[in-house]
């Protein structure tokens, strides 16, 4: 995957994990609702720590070392 599509699947599993909170706040007994989330969840966290380590940090927390650099790296 290249820079690009790596960073439009952070965002399907944002939009996907945004869509599956509203519906939890309406419908929190819903085990497969949860169950989604979670499982979103971990997959957005793994294509995350996939984009930084290829192509730098999206956040200045993710850029170890000193925050105040993180903008050294090429921005999304």
């Amino acid at each position: 995957m290249d820079e690009k599509q790596s960073l439009h699947m952070i965002q399907k599993y944002d939009f996907a994990l945004y869509d599956l909170q509203l519906y939890l706040d309406t419908h929190p007994e819903s085990q497969n609702a949860l169950q989604l989330w979670n499982r979103y969840q971990n997959l957005r966290q793994q294509a995350v720590q996939t984009y930084t380590q290829r192509f730098g940090p999206l956040r200045p927390n993710q850029a170890g070392g000193s925050p105040w650099n993180w903008n050294q790296t090429p921005w999304p």
